[in-house]
């Protein structure tokens, strides 16, 4: 104030209506904010950055030819524009204080290059007001030269890059605010607005200022300038909420704490704590494996780092690793908070993260069953191959050349008669093993045709079976089963699919054959196998989940 009242036509705040009031009560705000934040760890960066506003907010008045300060007058004509800048960087930066992407930190730095850099240095460079007759004007420590034309040039220029800086950081915080998560609307709506009033107030002040070329000080300018101080008034306002708001978060944590009590349910502690911290989309992850994956309650993988400008938190106990929390920004910025949540709730996130490890572990076990299994199928598949193009076209070339001899005899070869019906038998033997083994039309043809093909050598009916082809693993299951089932048996077999599952029942009249293997088999698919008689009759029903089995449609033959 000693400064503006040095000379009181060049100050905005005395020349205009309630101006000390707008200077004063922004200025001693953006203080106020400042130190709120600064007792916030992860919001120190913001306090200092508002405790910057505060000063460049103050600084227009610094340039008042009336200071017999060189060094004051020589601040003021360099920093009288910086204000923007600085509450712009807030805006990009809140509410931790970094500019977490490229775009937000472009813009921070042609801000400040536009209102110090052009605005404030280049335009100081060329003006010495000694030349301009003001003998008593303190020294400026920026000139090196006195060139009003280019000194006009130069401001104009920053008022023109001014106003395309303003509005494309509207436009950006605009675009921000509109496509960000529930959570952090929550969390930085209401600053974001209050800041986003402030800059719509300056570029109008800078559209005006575009014909003449400098910042005026009119008194529609008055207005602007103190619709500007209404603006971060604001702004204060809504960040000192936001620190209340996370203080209030911090008692419901408390509440968390006295409520789980290290007795919640697994089931139910993520929403717990979701509620308490008002973070709906909250998400725990649990460390597992020796690769230190991360899950969730239900086993199911969660991606780290977590995308979406969303914020991780590792909850340990000493050097226990217990869980990983995904939430909105600020949320457990304090320290305490944590403590608090892990003094309550560490026993029911640790009994969580065993029951999800087991559940990992669980998959694991069988995914690896079900390789189990498939490497099994594909071994019999070879040995069927093998059996086929080798022992079996052996023993039919072999069954040919004693025809060809018995031909050629010009007597009776009743050794080669037996020798050959001997080698019949035994390639009608290694064609039943073969197909025992693993029949050629399931792999070339599908379980429909498959069926059908055994229908023909047994008392096998095949009532039901879609013409449409399931995982190798799957179609042979249910092959095996019929194929075990109707061995000696009247057997009737239908197999449909609904709700992602293959349903195959098999009916047969007689007693009942060991099927403890295919039991196992059909475990480990994470199937289901259950048996029910009545009336002499067994029917069995086996259900085979369909996920990721990669159906296909097959013609009807």
């Amino acid at each position: 104030m000693v400064i503006a009242r040095a000379e009181r036509g060049f100050s905005m705040a005395l020349t205009t209506s309630h101006g000390l009031t707008a200077l004063l009560g922004a200025g001693w705000a953006l203080l106020i904010g400042a130190l709120a934040l600064s007792r916030r760890t992860s919001a120190g960066r913001t306090g200092l950055l508002l405790f910057l506003a505060a000063y460049a907010w103050f600084l227009p008045e610094w340039d008042n030819p009336g200071t017999t300060s060189a060094v004051v007058f020589s601040l003021g004509l360099a920093l009288n524009a910086a204000c923007p800048a600085v509450v712009g960087h807030v805006a990009l930066a809140y509410p931790g204080g970094r500019l977490g992407s490229w775009p937000a930190r472009v813009l921070a730095v042609a801000g400040y290059a536009i209102t110090v850099g052009v605005q404030g240095v280049g335009a100081a460079a060329y003006f010495r007001p000694q030349a301009q007759g003001c003998s008593e004007c303190p020294r400026n420590w920026w000139s090196i030269a006195d060139a009003p034309a280019r000194a006009q040039s130069i401001a104009s220029l920053g008022v023109q890059a001014g106003t395309v800086w303003l509005l494309v950081l509207i436009i950006f915080l605009a675009w921000r605010l509109l496509t960000s998560s529930p959570a952090a609307r929550r969390s930085t709506g209401l600053p974001t607005l209050c800041a986003l009033g402030y800059f719509t107030a300056v570029s109008v002040s800078y559209i005006r200022s575009l014909d003449r070329g400098f910042l005026g000080s009119d008194a529609r300018d008055g207005q602007l300038w103190q619709l500007q101080a209404g603006a971060l008034c604001l702004l204060v306002t809504a960040s000192i909420v936001e620190v209340v708001r996370v203080g209030l978060r911090q008692r419901e944590l408390t509440r968390l704490v006295i409520d789980l009590g290290g007795t919640a349910t697994a089931s139910g502690l993520r929403d717990a704590i979701a509620e308490r911290l008002g973070d709906p989309d909250l998400q725990i992850a649990y460390p597992v494996g020796v690769d230190n994956r991360h899950v969730d309650a239900a086993a199911n993988p969660v991606a780290l780092p977590p995308p979406n400008g969303r914020t991780a938190t590792t909850l340990r106990r000493g050097d226990s690793h217990i869980a990983t929390l995904i939430h909105s920004p600020g949320l457990l910025d304090s320290p305490s908070a944590m403590e608090d949540l892990l003094s309550g709730a560490h026993m029911a996130l640790e009994h969580e993260r065993l029951h999800a490890e087991s559940l990992a572990q669980l998959a694991a076990l069988r995914a690896s069953g079900a390789r189990i299994v498939a490497a099994g199928d594909e071994e019999r598949r070879r040995l069927e191959r093998d059996l086929h193009d080798g022992a079996q076209q052996r023993l039919v070339g072999l069954a040919l050349g004693l025809r060809l001899l018995r031909m050629r005899a010009t007597t009776p070869a009743r050794r080669l008669d037996l020798a050959e019906a001997e080698l019949e038998q035994a390639v009608s033997e290694l064609r039943r093993l073969a197909r025992g083994l693993h029949p050629v039309l399931l792999k070339e043809a599908g379980l429909a045709v498959a069926l059908e093909a055994l229908g023909q050598t047994r008392d096998l009916h095949v009532e039901v079976v879609p013409r449409v082809r399931y995982s190798d693993v799957l179609e042979s299951t249910v092959y095996l089963l019929v194929a075990r089932m109707s061995k000696n048996r009247s057997t009737r077999v239908s197999v449909d699919s609904r709700e992602g599952q293959l349903i195959a029942h098999v009916t047969v009249t007689g007693d009942m054959p060991d099927l403890a293997d295919l039991a196992d088999r059909i475990t480990t698919l994470e199937g289901v196998l259950v048996s029910r008689t009545e009336h002499g009759e067994t029917r069995v029903t086996a259900q085979l989940p369909l996920r990721g089995t990669g159906q296909i449609a097959v013609a009807d033959s």
